[in-house]
């Protein structure tokens, strides 16, 4: 009778699992399957004192052991597709978050090169006294030729810095991008052992089944 409710549970939760489509539904199916894996535990573990006061006790506990490993296989199933909505949410996330911020550097950068800071004015470029033989004009000419110096020299010192923004921000993409690939290669090669192992249990259990059928024809 145990074993049954361990096969019929197993049903049960097959049909009632769906596609993951948000992180609350991840954590509400995680949450499940933890409670899941415990009863069918400790659905086992009564199903083996069962066993034990039968005449055939190895078959009985292969049955036993068969319908576990069943249930644990489809719950471990589900719990990769709710670890694996959950990781790539995150990478979204992480995303999104990292293009929002290169976006604001990047305005920033484009702000300061388009409105340099005043020129700071250093007491040793103040004009200093000239022989009387220095021409009024030729005072504007030197005072222009030194704030244009001042000028080009701020708007270089922008560009650079918008420069590095620019590769800072290619470099955290690219990176990001690492990241994602190799969280997606990770869920899909456990989302295929999980699978290859929801199949075999599920041929076991079907070649159980006939056994018995087999048997109690006899």
């Amino acid at each position: 009778m145990l074993m049954g409710g361990l096969l019929l549970a197993g049903g049960v939760l097959a049909q009632a699992a769906g596609p993951v489509r948000s992180v609350e539904q991840a954590d509400a199916q995680l949450a499940q399957v933890a409670k899941d894996r415990a009863a069918a535990e400790s659905e086992y573990a009564a199903s083996e004192q069962v066993c034990y006061a039968k005449f055939f006790v190895n078959n009985c506990l292969d049955k036993a052991k068969e319908l576990r490993r069943a249930r644990l296989a489809e719950l471990r199933t589900m719990e990769i597709d709710a670890n694996y909505f959950k990781r790539k949410h995150d990478v979204g996330l992480r995303d999104r978050e990292l293009e929002d911020r290169n976006q604001r550097d990047a305005v920033e950068s484009a702000s300061r090169a388009a409105n340099p800071p005043a020129p700071r004015v250093n007491p040793a470029d103040k004009p200093r006294p000239q022989p009387a033989k220095t021409l009024p004009a030729q005072k504007q000419a030197e005072h222009a030729a030194r704030e244009q110096q001042h000028t080009a020299q701020a708007a270089a010192e922008a560009g650079e810095r918008a420069k590095k923004v620019e590769e800072y921000r290619q470099k955290q993409a690219e990176a990001a991008e690492r990241q994602k690939r190799v969280a997606e290669k990770k869920a899909d090669r456990e989302a295929k052992r999980a699978r290859r192992e929801a199949d075999e249990a599920a041929k076991k259990a079907a070649e159980a089944e006939k056994a018995k059928q087999k048997a109690q024809a006899k």
